[in-house]
């Protein structure tokens, strides 16, 4: 495989070829590219239209973000108050204050139910989606490389993508990258991480360094050089000189994020509102939250950038800063909102109005939710623990029908009291807004199961246009 930190560079007509393979079952980027010049369209190609999913990875209560239950008993309401919205009559938790002034550009459910009280990956990963990563069906539609930039249209963001000194992601409690009957092939793109799709790609080596965006960028430079200087760019024809680009200029360009402006970098970043001096160690948890403050923003800024350049499918995460016990591990409610709710609502309010200003609210799906929820009733140490019978969602942009809060809780907040929105459900009106689910249901080669995955259930009816 073609390294972009040789020493010596040596490259030939078959290295670019091999740098142009990226993941894709043997079909090189520029054969790709030839095909998709050349040939009819089968209707499963790329749309121009990307989801976020933002996982509060550990299971967010649905009392101290969007369901506040404040005339409920004291060990039931939320912990920290609440807060008026846009939306008449409809109060978050007061940790939101950004997100409550854009209530009428965001849908609230509040009678999703998760179906367990599990730590894991759901729904991105899940039986409903047969043990595989929700991004990887997408990806199985319309190619694991957008077939203009190169950019792979399933990517993994967690911490190490935005800061090498972060915490290692854990896959024991949620295994994001697993494929299922897919095969490793369909595995998401992972900056920092150890995927196929990586390896293919050598995006930033040496190995030991995989997760050092700026020896990336540096080694792309230098390899762009010395193509010049040798006239190699010259002598490749039109699809490898493509397929070139795609790798040398797309991909590493949507991962520099020095190329955004200050005051836009600024907006997002959340490292301010938690330095890591000012969380309570005696919460073994106490790094995670410094790292969830340090790089949530960049994150969404991040993954707001791999969207613009052709990823359709990004999930972002970090570890299980949610998980809110009041245990020896997690600080409870008030203070660990503090920690986590705050940089969350600066980060999403951060992409909700930057994606508003670029006019992109209808190219991009914002999907925000956990694994479960938490119980009605805070403990005795001023937690909440695990619930998996009601949960809270987020949902904005898409096209979608925002401003509104989509169902209702029973009184002590534990079910749905209406309109039980489920997994299923979400997923369908994430494949809908993905893809054109007609098309998907006769396409040719997709297997019986991978089909129902993707075109089964029905979207969460409230928000279809």
């Amino acid at each position: 495989m073609f390294s972009l930190t040789d020493s010596s560079f040596k490259a030939n007509r078959r290295d670019f070829l091999r740098i142009g393979t990226l993941g894709l079952g043997g079909l090189t980027l520029s054969q790709l590219l030839g095909a998709k010049a050349n040939a009819a369209t089968d209707g499963t190609s790329l749309a121009d239209k990307s989801v976020i999913f933002l996982f509060q990875h550990g299971g967010p209560s649905q009392f101290e973000t969007f369901d506040p239950k404040m005339s409920a008993p004291a060990e039931i309401r939320c912990q920290t108050g609440e807060i008026a919205t846009a939306l008449p009559g409809v109060t978050f938790g007061s940790t939101f204050p950004r997100l409550a002034r854009l209530a009428d550009k965001i849908a609230v459910v509040r009678s999703y139910v998760p179906g367990d009280g599990n730590h894991d990956a759901k729904p991105i990963v899940h039986r409903e989606t047969l043990g595989g990563n929700l991004g990887s069906y997408y990806s199985r539609v319309v190619g694991l490389n957008h077939p203009v930039t190169g950019m792979p249209t399933n990517t993994l963001l967690f911490p190490h993508a935005v800061d090498p000194a972060a915490q290692a992601q854990r896959f024991d409690l949620g295994n994001f990258p697993a494929t299922g009957a897919l095969g490793n092939a369909f595995a998401p793109f992972m900056p920092g991480g150890n995927t196929t799709l990586q390896k293919d790609m050598r995006l930033a080596i040496p190995r030991s360094r995989l997760d050092d965006r700026q020896t990336l960028l540096a080694g792309f430079d230098t390899m762009r050089r010395k193509l010049d200087q040798s006239g190699t760019m010259e002598a490749m024809d039109r699809y490898q000189r493509q397929a070139l680009e795609m790798i040398v200029r797309g991909v590493s360009q949507a991962f520099d994020l020095s190329r955004e402006a200050a005051r836009v970098v600024a907006r997002y970043d959340t490292a301010p509102l938690v330095h890591p001096d000012s969380i309570n160690k005696k919460w073994s948890n106490h790094k995670w939250y410094a790292d969830h403050g340090r790089t949530l923003g960049k994150l969404l800024l991040l993954a707001r950038r791999l969207c613009e350049a052709g990823c359709g499918f990004v999930t972002v995460s970090t570890n299980f800063v949610w998980d809110m016990h009041a245990d020896v591990n997690n600080a409870p409610l008030t203070e660990a909102m503090g920690y986590v709710g705050r940089p969350f609502d600066h980060a999403v309010s951060a992409l909700i109005e930057d994606l508003e200003a670029r006019g992109l609210s209808d190219r991009i799906l914002l999907v925000a939710c956990g694994e479960m929820g938490r119980t009605p009733r805070v403990n005795r140490e001023g937690g909440r623990d695990h619930w998996g019978n009601l949960g809270p969602l987020l949902i904005y942009g898409g096209g979608l029908r925002m401003g509104q809060v989509v169902g209702r809780s029973t009184r002590d907040g534990g079910d749905p009291a209406s309109d039980p929105i489920r997994i299923r459900n979400l997923i369908a009106t994430i494949m809908h807004y993905l893809l054109d689910i007609n098309k998907v249901r006769v396409m040719p080669g997709l297997s019986g199961d991978v089909s129902r995955v993707i075109t089964e259930g029905e979207p969460i009816a409230q928000l279809v246009p």
